[in-house]
C-alpha cells in the first residue's frame, strides 16, 4: 500500500469532511459543512491521506500565537481535525500527517505546535505533552453571596455589534496570560451566532459587557440558559461561555452578575482555569465548586532552542538538556540553557548533558504549569549530574498556572 500525503483542494472538501466525519463517528452534511469553509481555512495547511486517491486520513493546522511566560507570544500552529479512517488503523497513517505538518511547520518559522487531545495516550508518540488545564467551575447561587459590592457600568450587548468589541477585550487579556493564542477573527460570528453553521446548532445566548470609568468595554461575559423548573419554581442553570475581564473587580463583578441574575439556580462554567480565585469572592467558598479537571492544550515545540529561548524564567540557573526527539538528526538534540527572570540564551553545545529527556516532557513543562519531575515520568528521563532534575524542574515552574481558553 502506498498512501500519498498532500494539501487538499477546495473540490476534495466534501470527501475530506465524509473522511474525517466518518472517523468521528458523526454524519453532517459534508457538501454544506465544505462551502462554509472554504473561504475561511487555509488550504496549504489541510491535509488529507490518499490511498489510491481515495482520502483515509484528515489533519489540518491554523496559524496563531502563544503567550509564553515573560509576556511575549510565539508563533505556533494549532493543530485540529486529526483523523484516520476505521479502514486504515494501525498503518503508520497518522505518523506520516504528523511529520508533514511538523515539517511545514518549521518551514513557515512556527516555534510550537499546539493541540488538544480528544484520546490522551496518543500524541504523546509525537513529542507533545500536556502543558495546561482546565476545568469546570459551578456556583450554587441559592448558597452564594459576593464579598465585592455590585459592580456597576455593566450592561447587554447586542451580539450583532460586539464582536470587534469582545475580539479587543479577548486580545489584550491573551497578550496577558500565558497559554492563551491569538483567536481566528471570523470565529466571532460563530461564537455569537450570527451566521448558521452546519456543524452544529447556532449559539442563542447573552452578552454582558462591563464599561470602565471612561465608557471603555474592559471585561465580557457570554452566556446561555437552560431551563429548569422545580416543585413549580424556576432553577434555570446559566451557561457561561466565556468570561474575560481585565482587571481583579471586574472580574468579580461579571460573577456576581451572573450569581444574582433572577431565575438562575445555577452558573456553570466550563473549560475555566482550575486556579480561579472565584471561591474567595464569596463569603461561603463552597459555594463554588470545582470538577472535570483535565488536560487542556498540549505543547509540541518544532524549535527547541528558539521556544526556550524566547520565554524568562523566575529563578536563574544554567543546564545542559539532552532532548530525545525523532524529528531531530540523529534523533537527539543537546543544548545549553542559560536562564533567568531577564530572559535566556540557548544554544547548540557538545557540553556533557546534566539531563537527558523527551521533547514531549519538555514541551509539557514550557508554560511552567506541568511539573517536569511529573512530565518524566511519561517520557523517562536520565540524570547525569546530582540534582539536575530538581534545578530543572524549579526552573521551569512559574508562580501562575497557564491557562487556554480557546478551544480548537
Amino acid at each position: 500500500m502506498t498512501i500519498e500525503i498532500r494539501s487538499v483542494r477546495e473540490d476534495e472538501l466534501p470527501a475530506y469532511f465524509e473522511a474525517g466525519s466518518t472517523s468521528f463517528l458523526d454524519r453532517p452534511d459534508v457538501v454544506a459543512v465544505a462551502a462554509e469553509v472554504a473561504p475561511n481555512w487555509d488550504l496549504s495547511r489541510t491535509w488529507a491521506a490518499f490511498d489510491d486517491g481515495r482520502i483515509c486520513g484528515t489533519y489540518r493546522s491554523w496559524a496563531t500565537e502563544l503567550t509564553i511566560p515573560g509576556g511575549r507570544q510565539v508563533p505556533g500552529a494549532a493543530v485540529s481535525g486529526v483523523a484516520v479512517m476505521p479502514t486504515h488503523r494501525r498503518r503508520g497513517i497518522l505518523r506520516a500527517m504528523v511529520a508533514t505538518e511538523h515539517a511545514a511547520s518549521r518551514k513557515r518559522g512556527e516555534a510550537v505546535a499546539l493541540l488538544y487531545a480528544a484520546e490522551y495516550p496518543i500524541y504523546g508518540r509525537f513529542g507533545y505533552g500536556p502543558a495546561c488545564q482546565v476545568a469546570t467551575w459551578t456556583i450554587d447561587t441559592q448558597g452564594a453571596s459576593f464579598r465585592n459590592e455590585p459592580l456597576g457600568g455593566i450592561e447587554m450587548g447586542k451580539p450583532d455589534e460586539s464582536a470587534a468589541t469582545l475580539n479587543r477585550v479577548y486580545d489584550t487579556w491573551r497578550r496577558r496570560r500565558v497559554g492563551e493564542i491569538r483567536r481566528r477573527d471570523y470565529m466571532w460570528n460563530y461564537d455569537l451566532g450570527l451566521v448558521e453553521s452546519s456543524w452544529g446548532p447556532r449559539w442563542k445566548g447573552f452578552v454582558a459587557l462591563h464599561r470602565d470609568a471612561a465608557g471603555e468595554v474592559d471585561g465580557y461575559v457570554r452566556y446561555r440558559a437552560e431551563e429548569k423548573w422545580e416543585q413549580r419554581q424556576p432553577r434555570q442553570i446559566l451557561k457561561v461561555d466565556e468570561l474575560h475581564a481585565l482587571s481583579d473587580n471586574v472580574y468579580a463583578g461579571l460573577w456576581r452578575f451572573l450569581a444574582e441574575i433572577d431565575w438562575v439556580a445555577t452558573v456553570k462554567a466550563e473549560s475555566r482555569s482550575p486556579s480561579e480565585r472565584l471561591p474567595y469572592y464569596l463569603t461561603n467558598a463552597r459555594a463554588a465548586f470545582i470538577s472535570d479537571v483535565g488536560d487542556g492544550i498540549w505543547v509540541r515545540l518544532l524549535d527547541i532552542r528558539r521556544a526556550l529561548e524566547a520565554r524568562t524564567y523566575e529563578r536563574e540557573a544554567s543546564v545542559v538538556l539532552e532532548v530525545i526527539d525523532p524529528e531531530a538528526t540523529g534523533g537527539r538534540s543537546r543544548v545549553l540553557l542559560e536562564a533567568g527572570p531577564d530572559g535566556a540564551t540557548c544554544r547548540d553545545t557538545d557540553r556533557s548533558p546534566d539531563l537527558t529527556l523527551g521533547v514531549g516532557a519538555l514541551g509539557a513543562a514550557y508554560l511552567g504549569g506541568t511539573r517536569l519531575r511529573d512530565a518524566v515520568v511519561m517520557t523517562g528521563v536520565d540524570e547525569h549530574s546530582d540534582g539536575a532534575l530538581e534545578r530543572a524542574d524549579a526552573l521551569f515552574r512559574t508562580a501562575d498556572p497557564p491557562w487556554c481558553s480557546t478551544f480548537f
